[in-house]
Order: structure tokens, then C-alpha cells, then sequence
């Protein structure tokens, strides 16, 4: 079992209820806010790959991550951010996810909730909305591949559903040009999810670009510059996520900190960051947090 740097009762919350519900909404205050639609959202959004065990590094890792991250210490880990300034939590929809963020909540969490799906995937809609989430956001892969098979209304066909649930909606994308293409056509979403490396080129543009096929995924430096470049010219919310390039910006604090301060200073004011955290040696969630207060 990985080491756990908190103290048990510490990390998930359990003592002082009533002091720890008060800490959370005055730590809160600290975190800078965007709107996301009627909502405000801390600038800095825990995202949950961690969580559900998607490392995007080695298979190993990522069944790590699934052991460390009970429904218990999810729920923690949950009401830790909170009391750091975190507001919203980011994921997909999974039985661990949906039973942890319950169980924050009747530990007096109020944490705010962004679910990532989309229509071919095995929750149903049903069962997002049952988490009463701020918003619903269209699964990145999912639109990339919809766009490279040539049938990106499919994603828009799925905005307009969710949208008729009266629910803020939101699309994902690892593509710069699927971002620009979707803003220029003017489609229904409110806001985007933007992932600052591009990590769903098909195995024919990989041959291209490179002569022959990467092991794993493949995170090109010059892919955040591409990325936020098309955030700036977009006039609605952007979320960037995967600004640590899934941990391998994460060899020292000097490197997490450029990363944090090149996001910050490279997206719009009205934008945010999702960033995934997994504190299995030390408080990452504090160590973010100051760093969104630094740069935010």
C-alpha cells in the first residue's frame, strides 16, 4: 500500500466537523474565481485521473493510483481540497466517484461538481444528473475521435441534448484546431475543457510527424504553446488540464512551479486549470493552492 503522508482523521476530515465545514468556505475565499456559467469556480480545479486510475504513463502506475484511492480516501481527499480553497472537483462519472462525493457531502462538503461523459459511455445521464453536477462536459477523447472519423455533430447532437436538461454544458478536446473549429462555427456550449498537450493524433499522423509509432502517448513540448495560443483567441471559458503533462513536469517543485506559472499567464482571465493530484508522498493539494494563489 503507498505511503499515506496524513494522518488519518487529519486527511479525511473527521474531526471538528463544524471547524472544518468553517475552514473550508473562509479557505475558499482565498482561491481566485472564474464564472462557469451562474456559478464561481476556484481557478484551480482538483481534477480526478488520479482517482480513477488513468496515470497515462505505465499500467502499473495507474493500478496504484486505483488501490491508494478508496471511496474513503477519495472522500478525503475531497474535503482537503475544499478546506484548501478548492471549490470544484472534476471527473468522470465511476461508483467510487459517485460514492466519495456523497459521502463529503453529508460531512458537510460543498463542493461543486463537473462531470466528464458523453453519450457512449456506460453511466447514463440519469445517472450524472443525480449528482446534481454545475455542469456536464463532453468526453475529450470521445470528440477527438468523433472528429477524426468526420461526424462531429454527434458531439453537438450530445451538447443540445444536455443542454435541454437545462444543465451548462461543456466540450473537451485535446486539438487545437477541433477548439477553433468548434468556436467558429458557434456552437451551443458554454465554456471548454483543453488539454495543453494533444495526446489523440491517430497512428497516421504520429508515422508522419516522426517515421514511426511512439510507446505509450506522446507529449511534445512545443504542444502547450499550440494549445493555449488557440485559448486566447477564444471567446468563451477554457479549462487547461494536463499542465504537468500527466506528472512528467513533476520531477522537482521548480518544474511544477514554471508549469503552474506558464498556464496561468498564458490563458485568458475569465479561464481556469484542472490539475490531477495524487498525495501519496506529500500534500500536493497544499503545494497547488499556493502555487494557484501565487500565479492565479
Amino acid at each position: 500500500m503507498p505511503h499515506q503522508p496524513f494522518g488519518r482523521r487529519a486527511f479525511l476530515g473527521v474531526a471538528g466537523a463544524g471547524a472544518a465545514s468553517a475552514a473550508a468556505r473562509t479557505d475558499a475565499l482565498l482561491l481566485p474565481l472564474v464564472s462557469l456559467g451562474a456559478k464561481r469556480v476556484s481557478r484551480l480545479i482538483a481534477g480526478a485521473n488520479p482517482v480513477n486510475g488513468y496515470s497515462h504513463c505505465t499500467q502499473r502506475l495507474s493500478e496504484l493510483m486505483v488501490q491508494y484511492f478508496t471511496v474513503e480516501r477519495t472522500t478525503g481527499f475531497l474535503l482537503h481540497c475544499e478546506r484548501q480553497g478548492i471549490n470544484t472537483w472534476q471527473s468522470s462519472y465511476s461508483p467510487k466517484v459517485r460514492d466519495a462525493l456523497r459521502a463529503a457531502r453529508e460531512q458537510g462538503s460543498k463542493i461543486q461538481f463537473i462531470c466528464l461523459t458523453s453519450g457512449s459511455h456506460k453511466e447514463s445521464l440519469e445517472d450524472v444528473l443525480a449528482l446534481d453536477p454545475i455542469a456536464i462536459v463532453h468526453h475529450g477523447g470521445v470528440t477527438d475521435r468523433l472528429f477524426q472519423a468526420g461526424t462531429p455533430e454527434l458531439v453537438r447532437d450530445y451538447v443540445k441534448r444536455v443542454q435541454d436538461r437545462g444543465i451548462p454544458v461543456g466540450i473537451s478536446t485535446h486539438n487545437p484546431d477541433f477548439l477553433a473549429r468548434i468556436e467558429d462555427s458557434g456552437w451551443e456550449n458554454q465554456f471548454y475543457m483543453t488539454c495543453v498537450y494533444n495526446v489523440t493524433r491517430t497512428r497516421d499522423q504520429l508515422q508522419q510527424m516522426l517515421g514511426d509509432q511512439p510507446l505509450g502517448e506522446l507529449f511534445l513540448a512545443g504542444d502547450p504553446e499550440r494549445m493555449l495560443r488557440r485559448v486566447r483567441q477564444v471567446a468563451k471559458p477554457c479549462l487547461a488540464f494536463k499542465i504537468l503533462g500527466a506528472g512528467r513536469l513533476c520531477d522537482n517543485a521548480a518544474k511544477v512551479e514554471q508549469a503552474f506559472a506558464f498556464a496561468y499567464r498564458n490563458i485568458k482571465p475569465i479561464d481556469g486549470v484542472i490539475v490531477g493530484l495524487y498525495p501519496v508522498l506529500f500534500d500536493e493539494v497544499k503545494q497547488d493552492t499556493d502555487l494557484a494563489r501565487k500565479y492565479a
